[in-house]
């Protein structure tokens, strides 16, 4: 009963999809993908939709396409706008117009009726309200399509605290978790009628919502994600995130702590230094990106709140359900993209952004090293102050997108969420040098990356690996002796450059024998107390490893002549 109850409401969600689309002049996509018995009405409307179907704007013009995508997606509420906002941080798949339409989506709706909030709390929570709090304020503090916020005094040991609760609107998990089956149905749909429409990657952008809007839904989340915050800034005075009180948080109420701050614009206009708030900002999400690898992936002015002494002053930021990660791997790729561009090697631009994304097809190098170096030099040409980071990093994703090359949407997000802080900290300082201020922080990245704690971390990792691979290659080379002997080894290459390639092969195996011996000499040396010899041993060995890892940096950073 219940599926079939979900059934029909999910052809009346489709329904009432095709009659906003209709109503907006997409008829002709709901004629193509038939959506549900719409075909022949959208059929019918077709012929005259640049008319009578496509309303006028407020100025009494004909809205452009990427306008009405947008009006769509308002009308047909929460999800889609989300699905909107989302799309938005993906400029390089879409075109530059409709995401400047997509990031004017407001998901604000009406408030709920306290009385709705309250039995939202009382269900959602294990304690009683009155065990919990000494008050709640019955006036929302905001409202949004996912979740409403009040301000509340916790009761605890040291008296009332002043938190904020964040309260999931009733039944919005099930109206998104229908909607995003119909937009997976509709993408699928979308991409086998209208083939043109793949190179947006519809799929990949509801694959990409659907895990985005799961995320934000579990408030649980949210607060491990404010913890994990926390904890990385730590030892940053200047920089905040809410403290969460579990005993009055579930999966849809999350309780926070209450930040007596206000918006960077409101700051400003209060006497706080706006290259202050800049800088403060820029560095915060440096760290986040480049050394913790966990960033806050929707840091819109909204979200960030300012108090203290204005010399100095502190940044508090909330609303962490969106977040990004980047593995350690990611970035390292991604400080040397800014690296070779505060260099200017347009080489090592190219070579870094093939790193961090997936071919998808054969790449033509030469084209792709070319587009990279023009599209470089149009942003580095100009003066430092004048360089927009964010965008050549935008037109770079897109460049590579172009050729074949799929960027991780992570590193999509990162470079959304350097174009927002860029972009306030150019409004509230436009003297605000980006290029300038990355520049210290990189170069104590990249201090940090070849430190000799890390380098000999990386070095143990390496003997560890080669340590297993030696119980393996006596036994490989066994056999590969024995099929030679009995005349059954097979060598076969399809590069044009197999002897480079087989020299490669056998450079590599060389030092592997060397190397996996000697470490193994060293272990069992230091286990019977030989320790000068086993010393000798290890510091042979890390010879040999040197040699090759020169080598092997030499051959990535030599031109390619193939």
């Amino acid at each position: 009963m219940v599926s079939f109850v979900s059934a029909a409401r999910d052809i009346a969600r489709i329904r009432e999809v095709s009659a906003v689309l209709i109503r907006h002049g997409f008829g002709q996509v709901v004629g193509k993908i038939g959506l549900g018995g719409a075909k022949q009405k959208a059929e019918k409307k077709a012929s005259d939709e640049a008319g009578s179907a496509a309303t006028s704007n407020k100025h009494g013009l004909r809205p452009s396409t990427s306008e009405r995508i947008r009006l769509v997606l308002e009308e047909l509420g929460p999800s889609f706008i989300k699905l909107g906002q989302i799309a938005s941080t993906r400029p390089d798949l879409l075109p530059a117009d409709l995401i400047s339409e997509l990031k004017k989506l407001q998901d604000s709706l009406p408030p709920l009726p306290y009385s709705e909030i309250r039995e939202q709390l009382n269900s959602s929570l294990t304690t009683p309200l009155e065990e919990l709090f000494d008050e709640i304020d019955e006036q929302p503090l905001a409202t949004a399509s996912i979740a409403q916020v009040h301000r509340a005094k916790l009761k605890s040991e040291q008296g009332s605290l002043e938190v904020v609760l964040k309260v999931q609107r009733p039944s919005i998990a099930g109206t998104i978790a229908s909607d995003v089956a119909i937009l997976h149905s509709l993408a699928a749909l979308l991409e086998k009628a209208v083939p043109e429409t793949r190179i947006y990657s519809p799929v990949g952008l509801i694959q990409q919502f659907d895990y985005a809007i799961t995320a934000e839904l579990d408030f649980l989340q949210e607060a491990e994600n404010a913890r994990r915050f926390s904890k990385n800034f730590a030892d940053d005075p200047q920089v905040v995130f809410p403290q969460v009180h579990s005993r009055a948080s579930s999966k849809t109420v999350i309780c926070m702590e209450y930040f007596e701050g206000v918006k960077i614009d409101q700051a400003i206009s209060s006497g706080h230094n706006g290259e202050s708030i800049a800088r403060l900002a820029f560095r915060t999400m440096i760290q986040q990106i480049y050394r913790d690898g966990f960033f806050h992936a929707d840091p819109h002015p909204g979200n960030a709140l300012i108090w203290g002494d204005p010399a100095q002053p502190t940044l508090g930021m909330i609303d962490l359900g969106m977040v990004g990660r980047l593995s350690p791997r990611m970035r390292d790729l991604t400080i040397d993209v800014v690296m070779a561009a505060l260099r200017h090697d347009h080489e090592a631009i190219a070579q870094a952004l093939y790193q961090i994304g997936t071919p998808t097809k054969k790449i033509d190098m030469r084209a792709y090293e070319a587009e990279v170096a023009l599209l470089s030099e149009r942003y580095l040409g100009k003066s430092l102050k004048d360089v927009e980071m964010s965008a050549m990093i935008r037109d770079l994703v897109s460049a590579a997108t172009r050729y074949g090359i799929e960027i991780p949407a992570d590193f999509v997000m990162m470079g959304k969420s350097l174009m927002t802080i860029e972009g306030v900290g150019k409004e509230i300082d436009p003297d605000f040098n980006v290029y300038e201020e990355a520049r210290p922080l990189f170069t104590e990245l990249l201090k940090q990356r070849y430190s000799p704690e890390k380098m000999g971390i990386e070095l143990l990792k390496r003997l560890e690996r080669l340590g297993g691979a030696s119980y393996k290659v006596p036994q490989q080379v066994e056999e590969v002796l024995e099929d030679l002997r009995l005349g059954r080894l097979v060598v076969r290459a399809r590069n044009d450059q197999q002897t480079s390639a087989l020299f490669l092969l056998s450079f590599r195996l060389f030092f592997a024998l060397i190397m996996a011996p000697l470490s193994l000499g060293a272990a069992y040396l230091y286990a019977h107390q030989r320790d000068t010899i086993a010393l000798a041993f290890l510091l042979l060995a890390g010879a040999f490893f040197a040699v090759q890892l020169l080598f092997e940096i030499w051959r990535r950073l030599r031109p390619h002549k193939d």
